[in-house]
């Protein structure tokens, strides 16, 4: 899967938040956008993930084989994890994996039961995730996103409300899943986040 930004720019009413970006994301690499909070990370990566559209310029998808992909079928091949993106929280952790994987398919080797080993929240597997804590509902959002078997993975803050076990938890789960075969777009100013990644991209550059 390749992905192609052509002079893409995007505003809110007159504000720019970035102009002309020209940049091409490659299948099998790790990408990190970088930036100060506020500066466009999380806005870009929407736009990567086809829920926002751009202001200006286009975003061309293709997959392995080079054939494009149509922009409202992007999704299939995307998973996400971010502030914003909410888990059900009526639900059950054994619950929440079994309605996210009924969509996405599983990485490779993974299962739910592997999936929940991973995640190391075997006491709360029957709790409602309204009750649990912010460190365990990013733990959650992580697993979903990085065992789905999508080609891109999108990780929005991935550390947000992880004490120093969770990041060393998170390093792993980058370790385990996020194979040659897989892209990874991670938006962070926290260079523990990303500091694996192949290339980055500075949206203070492009302001």
């Amino acid at each position: 899967m390749s992905i192609t930004l052509q002079d893409l720019g995007r505003r809110y009413n007159r504000e720019w938040i970035f102009r002309h970006i020209d940049y091409t994301l490659s299948f099998g690499k790790k990408y990190a956008v970088l930036g100060p909070n506020g500066s466009g990370k999380s806005t870009l990566l929407k736009i990567i993930a086809s829920s926002l559209s751009p202001s200006e310029g286009q975003i061309l998808y293709k997959n392995r084989d080079g054939a494009a992909i149509e922009i409202d079928k992007v999704f299939q091949d995307i998973t996400i994890a971010a502030p914003y993106v909410e888990l059900l929280e009526e639900f059950t952790l054994r619950e929440m994996i079994a309605f996210h994987f009924k969509f996405k398919p599983f990485l490779q080797g993974f299962t739910a039961d592997r999936v929940i080993d991973f995640l190391q929240l075997g006491k709360a597997i029957d709790k409602e995730i309204r009750y649990f804590s912010s460190g365990m509902k990013q733990r959650v959002k992580l697993a979903l996103a990085c065992c789905a078997g999508n080609p891109l993975v999108l990780l929005d803050e991935p550390t947000s409300n992880l004490d120093a076990a969770g990041e060393a938890w998170y390093l792993n789960l980058i370790q385990e899943t996020m194979g040659s075969e897989r892209m990874l777009i991670i938006g962070s100013n926290q260079e523990r986040e990303y500091a694996f990644c192949d290339e980055s991209l500075n949206i203070l550059a492009y302001k």
